[in-house]
């Protein structure tokens, strides 16, 4: 801490990463035995700060790390590319998984409106301390627990004798969205206006983890999910309508569905499927969902769900579609 007994930078650098920094960019590429260009990619695609070289800025643990790349690389486990796209991928989730946890700690010590004083950081700094080992661990065991969902996902989706690649799987998609969301946002302060997105993410990411469903992304008014099969992205859509109806001052949402082939990457997914949900939530009415033709096929017979098929319809780049309203069925079983 400062002179004035304030946690600074140096503090939070040694909570989180230990003794201090030791070597330069060239020395730690140097005792790593990687090439100068290489270390610097994978630290740029990390997120991470370019330093001046003559700066000392990596530690012991940066070494390490660089050492099990090259011993990945060496074995030819993986090559250069494949190195630089899984430190892309580590580097944005958890720069914002930390941004997000960073920000959930600060609201829970700090009151709104409070300044930042010492006593409030100092609080901060204790708590996170503590909690630190436990963090990490739960960290650990969640993503081994996603691993291990994510895998077998993958490979209910490749039953034997169907021609389905885990590259390109046929899946359905859904886009869940805010009504009037600009008109509303404008209304609301920002505190209220907070509470609303998270709120409206929080209840769509319940509710689609209860089905097995996948979360793809939030974009503040919207999210972006996947299901293995039509009835299950079906399900996901009713149960999220009637989720956030639960109160009567519950936001208004529609949705679009679609299924069919999609592509995988960086986390995210994309294709004609999912520009043809996003399309549908466009056209969709406050309160409903809207599916296309091959989720409709999917779901012909099963129960607790009605069908109604609308006329036909231009949607934009797509051509002309054919959309079904979706609906929770009212008839006995």
């Amino acid at each position: 801490m400062d002179t004035s007994g304030r946690p600074g930078a140096d503090d939070m650098r040694r909570l989180f990463l230990g003794p201090a920094p030791a070597y330069t960019r060239r020395q730690v590429a140097e005792a790593a035995g990687i090439p100068q260009d290489l270390a610097a990619r994978i630290w740029r695609a990390l997120g991470f700060a370019t330093f001046a070289d003559d700066a000392v800025a990596f530690t012991e643990a940066d070494l390490a790390a660089l050492h099990r790349i090259r011993d990945l690389i060496d074995t030819e486990t993986l090559d250069e590319r494949t190195v630089i796209r899984m430190a892309r991928a580590l580097g944005r989730t958890t720069a914002r998984l930390a941004q997000w946890q960073a920000e959930i700690m600060l609201d829970a010590l700090i009151q709104p409106g409070a300044k930042a004083g010492e006593d409030a950081l100092r609080q901060v700094v204790d708590t996170v301390s503590r909690l630190l080992p436990d963090f990490e661990q739960t960290l650990v065991h969640v993503w081994r627990s996603q691993l291990a969902a994510t895998a077998s996902r993958l490979v209910s989706l490749a039953e034997p004798g169907e021609d389905v690649s885990p590259t390109r799987p046929r899946l359905g998609v859904g886009f869940a969205d805010l009504v009037a969301f600009t008109r509303v946002s404008r209304e609301l302060d920002e505190l209220a206006l907070a509470d609303l997105v998270e709120g409206f993410e929080s209840r769509a990411s319940d509710v689609i983890a209860a089905h097995d469903g996948r979360l793809v992304k939030t974009l503040g008014d919207e999210v972006l999910f996947t299901a293995a099969d039509p009835r299950t992205a079906a399900l996901i859509a009713l149960d999220l309508l009637d989720e956030l109806k639960r109160d009567a001052e519950g936001p208004d949402v529609r949705v679009g569905l679609a299924y069919g082939p999609v592509l995988p990457a960086m986390g995210d997914v994309f294709g004609t499927t999912v520009n043809l949900a996003a399309r549908l939530t466009a056209i969709a009415r406050p309160g409903t969902i809207l599916a296309d033709s091959e989720l409709a096929a999917g779901l012909a017979g099963a129960p607790g769900v009605d069908l109604v098929k609308l006329r036909r319809r231009p949607a934009r780049g797509l051509g002309v579609v054919e959309p079904y309203v979706l609906r929770r069925s009212t008839r006995e079983s």
